[in-house]
């Protein structure tokens, strides 16, 4: 087991919750995500919320299946890869997810809404199948 049931149940619930909430607010047109917009900081604080919670999964994944503590957040899907938990891909994609996350968090202001808006559309997949994974290997 890599995660507690039911700590992993709520969190499901909450990433989902945020997922929702950013493709009600993603506009159809990478061009209508405008800087100090409700619609991209909607957008941009579920997104990394919803990274945030998969990040604390992984890591905690990650110390429960023996492997220390990660020394970056990236390094805990990579560990994951390791012990045969996450498909390699999923983890590399997963690891960009929390360089994005960093991103975020660091250089707001400095963010190309062009590329939120295609991870917006594109990155809650993976961040779905990491739960999907986790729940399985319960």
């Amino acid at each position: 087991m890599t995660v507690d049931p039911e700590l992993l149940a709520e969190r499901s619930a909450s990433v989902l919750a945020h997922l929702d909430r950013v493709a009600t607010a993603l506009p159809d047109d990478p061009d209508d995500l405008r800087p100090m917009s409700s619609a991209t900081d909607t957008v941009i604080l579920h997104l990394w919320q919803a990274i945030q919670i998969v990040i604390d999964l992984a890591m905690s994944a990650s110390v429960r299946l023996g492997s220390g503590t990660p020394p970056t957040y990236g390094d805990a899907f990579r560990l994951l890869a390791a012990s045969d938990v996450l498909d390699s891909a999923l983890a590399e994609r997963l690891a960009r997810a929390a360089a994005f996350r960093n991103l975020i968090v660091h250089a707001y202001g400095k963010l190309d809404l062009a590329r939120v808006h295609a991870i917006a559309a594109s990155g809650p997949t993976d961040l779905r199948a990491f739960l999907v994974v986790l729940r399985d290997r319960g």
